[in-house]
């Protein structure tokens, strides 16, 4: 591990998935790097166990790159400047990013929220099951369009691999965690599942933003 990571440029790379996912072109223009150049660096850390990749829900030709979970435990983290309030976005705003939301309240004090790119009528009810299991408060509201909810200063985080495709192009979408849709699955493993991920990464990027005074 750190032989592959005593490289200033493999090191780049890793403090940008520390924080959320990204295809190797993302990766090649937040990095100003060549694809060649990347591709090589990339190898290296997979083949150290750093990153692993998998195949986006949305457009089955673009994969998503993503930090092996405590692989880095030990390295520490750096703390990052405080949004006025963090959005969680997926298509529907029925399941992953009402459950994003309703932990980030459970873990911070910063303001949150979540939305949809095409709202659905209602939560989930697989999606309300799993955070009754789970003891978690989740408010029964009306999904909502990221237009009725997005202002200045939010940071987003689209949880869904079709949301955060479909907004690339036009949105400042800052962070994204490619969370497998436990609706389409359908069954409670699924929806456990997508808790848990959603879970650990909510405290992971929590722990980088100073409390609110």
């Amino acid at each position: 591990m750190h032989a592959a990571l005593g490289d200033v440029a493999r090191l780049r790379v890793v403090d940008t998935l520390r924080l959320g996912d990204a295809s190797p072109s993302e990766l090649s223009t937040a990095l100003g790097m060549p694809s060649n150049l990347l591709a090589f660096h990339l190898k290296a850390l997979e083949s150290a166990g750093l990153i692993t990749r998998h195949r986006s829900e949305g457009d089955g030709r673009r994969t998503y790159l993503r930090l092996v979970r405590d692989a880095l435990d030990g390295l520490g983290l750096g703390q990052l400047s405080a949004p006025e309030r963090v959005v969680f976005v997926s298509t529907a705003n029925s399941a992953r990013s009402h459950l994003a939301a309703a932990l980030w309240r459970r873990a911070s004090d910063i303001p949150t929220a979540s939305a949809g790119t095409h709202p659905a009528e209602r939560i989930d009810p697989g999606a309300v099951e799993a955070a009754g299991r789970r003891q978690l408060p989740l408010p029964r509201v009306r999904p909502q369009h990221l237009d009725e909810v997005l202002r200045d200063g939010d940071v987003v985080v689209t949880v869904c691999d079709r949301a955060h495709e479909e907004l690339r192009p036009t949105a400042a979408t800052r962070l994204h965690w490619s969370i497998p849709d436990p609706v389409r699955v359908g069954t409670e493993a699924a929806y456990d599942a997508a808790y848990d991920e959603l879970a650990a990464r909510v405290v992971d990027l929590a722990q980088r933003y100073p409390r609110a005074s």
